[in-house]
């Protein structure tokens, strides 16, 4: 029986020193159909070498250049030019564990319901100190509306990739994997998650996702939302349900916060007259 030919696209712009450490966990997965195009996305540092390289040692690598224009565009650039059925998107400085591919690609071959299998995965630091895992749930449309419910990085079928028009490439804050999903989910497409650890992710003290939830959160939304404008009219009291919650806890939040303000600020006011009292006791 034949297997798909798996596409594993590998964005980098100035990761390099990463780059060996990623191609490796590609290079010891237990499926052995695939490629892997490290896209150069106008990087500036030694990517051009290390991906010569590691072309030397395995001719299923391949190294493709542009000009920079963020991950989205680097990732479209890729896929046209893959060969694979199945895509594979794994960020330069983050890695699979070796059965992640043999265990999504019998997901898809079973059932044809699925279009994006992801999986758990876990934080960590350069220096190998393990944090956080993540668990996703995966699931359908409803899922992913107000939240990403995948890892960014996963295995999914080129058609869904076609259908969605791609990763949209003005998307250059952030959140575009989440955009990705909604794209594929709402043409009926299913995402399943594997409970099991298999994802690596490399935690910067900045990074994408961080800069994106504390600057551009909102901003993003609600490009995500006029973008996806008749999903969130067909879900509208979801979506009304959803921002009402969300807005009462940020202000129980406030509250808290205030709270505990007024009570140091009280405190320090309350301290040099109980030292007073003190004294005359």
């Amino acid at each position: 029986m034949m297997v798909p030919l798996v596409s594993i696209i590998v964005p980098c712009y100035n990761h390099s020193r990463y780059l060996k450490e990623c191609v490796k966990s590609v290079l010891l997965q237990t499926y052995n159909n695939w490629e892997c195009l490290i896209v150069d996305d106008g990087s500036t540092d030694d990517t051009y070498n290390i991906s010569k390289e590691l072309q030397e040692i395995d001719n299923r690598i391949r190294y493709l250049n542009k000009e920079n224009g963020g991950l989205s565009s680097a990732r479209n650039f890729g896929i046209r030019q893959s060969r694979g059925t199945l895509i594979l998107t794994l960020d330069a400085d983050d890695m699979f564990q070796k059965t992640f591919l043999q265990k999504a690609t019998t997901i898809l071959e079973k059932n044809p319901l699925v279009g994006v299998v992801s999986c758990w995965g876990q934080r960590f630091y350069d220096s190998d100190y393990k944090l956080d895992v993540f668990k996703p749930k995966g699931g359908t449309i409803e899922d992913f509306l107000f939240e990403n419910s995948a890892i960014g990085n996963s295995l999914f079928r080129k058609k869904c990739w076609e259908d969605a028009g791609g990763y949209d490439e003005n998307m250059r804050q952030g959140y575009e994997d989440w955009e990705f999903y909604i794209s594929v989910s709402k043409n009926g497409w299913k995402v399943e998650v594997i409970n099991e650890v298999l994802f690596y992710y490399r935690q910067h003290k900045t990074s994408m996702r961080t800069v994106a939830l504390n600057e551009y959160d909102t901003t993003i939304r609600n490009n995500i939302m006029t973008k996806h404008k008749d999903l969130y009219q067909d879900y509208f009291l979801e979506t009304l349900h959803y921002y009402v919650q969300k807005g009462n806890n940020y202000r129980k939040d406030m509250l808290k916060h205030q709270n505990k303000l007024e009570y140091k600020i009280g405190s320090l006011i309350l301290k040099p007259i109980r030292f007073i009292k003190s004294i005359f006791k």
